[in-house]
């Protein structure tokens, strides 16, 4: 166990730091909620309790992700059991969190009873009384760094949600950077804004709560309005924002409109972006607004499979060479340095290579996927990220494509392949082809269709029929946001489907049904 407050040592592990920072302020709120609070104390109270009620090494362990502080709880229960979390959105389709709990093997659910049920596991009932008192601390299950953290999927062109197994001294070596990458501590307030079934929520819970600051619980935050969210964060005193780009993309828009006496919340001293590329044009208008010289404005890419963050910059405020000096509109964003735990190959091909303790497992039971992304060079364990990259003389890495046809919705990491297996199960979709656009200023699915041959003359299958087929299997953001029925794709010179060319010959056709 680390005796710093909080701060991991080589070979320790993420949970002895959260029982540190536990021990170290026991009375700091840790977690902040329009409900209650609980201090350090209750939540590690909390998750000792959880931790008895699943038992010594429960293996993979279902958990209902909803904006609640009993996920949080949850997630550090199954951690404290030595069990593997995986978070399960109630949102989603049911038969594919069927899928996913099958993938993952699950046997029980932290969360509704009733969710439980439809999934046919074993239902734990979630730490609710969160106002507790007293009580002694029980110490962890002992772990073994290769033991499984978590478990999430990501998109698969199988069809399938694709499993991804994350060990705990991954985790470790990851949010020990985020805590010196962020310089979070027990002043902070970090809110917690990402889904609770991506590992983007991490970023937000584990650096914060491995440091004596607070996380906040803040349902205007979920608003859908900016003004709401800024006079939340103001209120709330929240320093650091974590945000996805395509939604900072929206939040800078929103603050242009005022100009360049826009306000921004005076308590908030950090915003992270990630998930795409940041666009030149918003950093321009972020860079214009009266208080970004104080924020620091910090770009960041990862993979699920490199575990949270691998590469950082600061873009603007304090931590840069000229806090304030406006960004060029023409000037692309980088994605960043490695961090202190990651080691980083770019070959020939330019592509972007990552090394080091925070690398995946793999994906359980796709041997051959696992095969062709983890690769052997020199002795060294690395992932294929598919990125393409160019190195700039400082050694900041810039962004320059795709070596596959993936891509990024709200940014979240999406195979097209898995939506066009989909719509393939439907019995009147001959040939499907999707692709990425840019739709009012977001990247957004778009998905051309033809019909399955018919010999009675009936009219081929509407869009909306179509979408609707596919909001009963896929999450939201899987769903094209355009669908449109075509005669033929457009083909490749050796046959195969091309996208970019069917996109390029129907994009603009007034046949196309918005989701």
């Amino acid at each position: 166990m680390s005796k710093n407050g909080g701060v991991n040592q080589p070979g320790s592990d993420l949970f002895d730091a959260f029982a540190d920072t536990a021990l170290r302020w026991p009375e700091r709120v840790a977690v902040d909620s329009p409900e209650s609070t609980l201090s350090y104390r209750q939540l590690a109270l909390s998750v000792s309790r959880l931790a008895a009620a699943l038992g010594d090494r429960p293996g993979p362990v279902a958990v209902s992700a909803e904006h609640a502080p009993e996920t949080v709880v949850a997630l550090l229960g199954v951690l404290a059991a030595g069990g593997t979390y995986v978070p399960l959105d109630p949102a989603f389709p049911l038969e594919r969190q069927r899928r996913m709990a099958a993938a993952a093997r699950c046997t029980a659910l932290v969360g509704a009873a009733g969710q439980a049920a439809a999934l046919g596991l074993a239902h734990v009932e979630p730490v609710s009384e969160l106002a507790l008192k007293g009580g002694k601390l029980p110490a962890a299950v002992a772990v073994d760094p290769e033991d499984p953290a978590y478990l999430l999927f990501t998109s698969g062109s199988t069809g399938q949600p694709k499993p991804v197994l994350t060990p705990r001294r991954a985790v470790s070596a990851a949010v020990g950077s985020l805590r010196g990458l962020f310089g979070v501590g027990p002043a902070d307030r970090v809110l917690q804004f990402a889904s609770l079934n991506w590992d983007t929520c991490f970023e937000e819970i584990l650096p914060a709560l491995t440091s004596g600051a607070r996380l906040v619980f803040e349902p205007e935050a979920h608003s859908a309005s900016f003004p709401r969210l800024l006079r939340a964060v103001e209120r709330r005193g929240v320093t650091v924002l974590d945000l996805p780009t395509a939604f900072w993309h929206e939040l800078v828009l929103h603050l242009a409109e005022d100009g360049p006496d826009a306000e921004l919340p005076s308590c908030l001293r950090l915003v992270v972006i990630g998930g795409e590329a940041a666009d030149p044009a918003r950093l321009a208008d972020w860079s214009r607004l009266a208080d970004s010289a104080r924020i620091r404005l910090l770009n960041t890419y990862g993979c699920t499979e490199t575990t949270l963050i691998t590469h950082a910059v600061d873009l603007l405020g304090p931590d840069t060479p000229e806090p304030g000096r406006p960004w060029d509109a023409a000037e692309r964003a980088p994605i960043g340095r490695a961090l202190p735990h990651v080691e980083e190959l770019v070959t020939a091909e330019g592509e972007l290579l990552i090394g080091g303790p925070a690398l995946a497992s793999g994906y359980p039971g796709l041997p051959e996927t696992t095969a062709e992304r983890f690769v052997e060079r020199a002795g060294r364990r690395w992932f294929r990220t598919g990125d393409r990259v160019s190195r700039a003389p400082d050694g900041v890495l810039a962004h320059r494509g795709r070596i596959d046809h993936e891509v990024k919705i709200r940014g979240i990491r999406v195979d097209p392949a898995e939506v066009e297996t989909a719509l393939g199960t439907h019995p009147r979709v001959g040939l499907a082809a999707v692709t990425a656009t840019t739709l009012a200023g977001r990247t957004a699915l778009v998905a051309y269709v033809v019909p399955r041959p018919r010999g009675d003359g009936e009219a081929p299958p509407a869009a909306e029929e179509l979408l609707r087929h596919l909001r009963e299997l896929l999450p939201d953001h899987l769903v094209p946001s355009r669908l449109t029925v075509v005669p033929d794709l457009a083909r490749t010179t050796g046959g195969k489907i091309d996208r970019a060319a069917s996109h390029r010959l129907y994009g603009s056709t007034s046949t196309a049904v918005l989701s």
